[in-house]
């Protein structure tokens, strides 16, 4: 068994992908026919094109939002693939994020767009064996009022598949406090919380926020949390556990091509006693698959297995499932993970 095959075989959580990151290329294209969109062959191909800068990720999920999910058909057929292809490669629980507020404004009311959803998520657990969770994630871009607005439509309609909400988009310009009002209307409603933050070197302090103030569980991103030490410091001390993705864009994209890997803070992040878990954020339009995000951590980022080990159980950990599944995975897994390393290298 080669590196590769062993990383590819070990059990793994999903706790950082966005659906919309996650489509396949021949089924973007097959909505835009569909529905007709005004999209050409040669901008889906741009679309799906990894180029070293810049990088049209939200071009994709705004073409998506815009022209391509139209009905809860499409969101049910995004959903069921990409868990089969998460599936494909050992991932055995994922959390993924979907942004509810352009799916509503584009036509789709939220009961029939989150049914279609739960609808993909039972029926891969039946069909690929993966339990899948859905995160309603804030769209920074919409504002506070929107915000607000997608927690009222989450907690009208619970789902045990829909265990919390998390945020993205547009960081910078939209810090965390604006959305207090909605994570604390989230928390009272019994909801799990997490937040992108400090994502595209942007201040630590806006993990701080997240923090204190939204009051996450788990940081999605955070690089910028190795910029203070006394922040550093206090994550390490609590534990929490942030959700890193070895192909982050805003890295490979500032850093050069010689020095990207040594100097990204993912490689800073344990040093510095801080829990991380690698994740593929938008595998497809990445070129990532989660084997390969694993891989990065070992062949770019210079991780030995013993890392890998304790990030798999990071993953456990930061996952929301009640403490009893957390226990029994957690040994399993860590009894299947050392049988495979017995197996590296044979």
């Amino acid at each position: 068994m080669n590196l590769e095959e062993f990383l590819r075989a070990i059990p793994k959580v999903e706790l950082h992908c966005h659906l919309y990151g996650a489509v396949r290329k021949e089924t973007f294209a097959q909505l835009a026919q569909t529905h007709r969109a005004p999209i050409t062959p040669a901008q889906i191909d741009a679309y799906y094109t990894r180029p070293r800068r810049p990088w049209p990720t939200n071009n994709v999920l705004r073409a998506l939002d815009d022209h391509l999910v139209k009905k809860p058909d499409d969101l049910y057929r995004i959903t069921l693939e990409y868990l089969q292809d998460a599936a494909a490669h050992r991932v055995r629980y994922a959390e993924f994020f979907w942004n509810p507020t352009a799916t509503v404004r584009s036509g789709i009311p939220y009961p029939a767009a989150q049914s279609a959803l739960v609808c993909a998520i039972r029926d891969a657990h039946v069909q690929f064996g993966i339990t899948g969770r859905l995160i309603p994630a804030i769209d920074r871009e919409r504002g506070p009022a929107a915000a607000w607005e997608m927690v009222q439509w989450l907690t009208a309609h619970r789902a045990p598949e829909v265990p919390g909400i998390g945020i993205d988009f547009n960081e910078a310009d939209h810090p965390p406090e604006l959305f207090a009002e909605a994570y604390n209307a989230a928390r009272r409603a019994g909801l799990h919380v997490t937040a992108h933050a400090g994502e595209n070197g942007v201040t630590w302090k806006n993990i701080e926020t997240a923090i204190d103030v939204l009051q996450v569980e788990r940081v999605d991103h955070g690089y910028t949390v190795v910029d203070n030490p006394a922040l550093s410091r206090r994550c390490a001390e609590s534990g929490i556990v942030f959700t890193v993705v070895p192909t982050n864009s805003f890295y490979l994209r500032t850093l050069a091509d010689e020095r990207w890997a040594l100097d990204h803070p993912i490689r800073k992040m344990p040093a510095l006693g801080l829990r991380i878990h690698p994740n593929t954020d938008n595998p497809t339009l990445h070129k990532v698959t989660p084997t390969r995000a694993w891989q990065m951590m070992v062949e770019d980022f210079g991780f030995g297995l013993d890392a890998i080990r304790g990030f798999m159980l990071n993953g456990l950990d930061a996952a929301w499932i009640d403490a009893s599944q957390r226990a029994h995975w957690r040994r399993d897994w860590t009894d299947e993970f050392d049988t495979l390393r017995a197996k590296l290298g044979s």
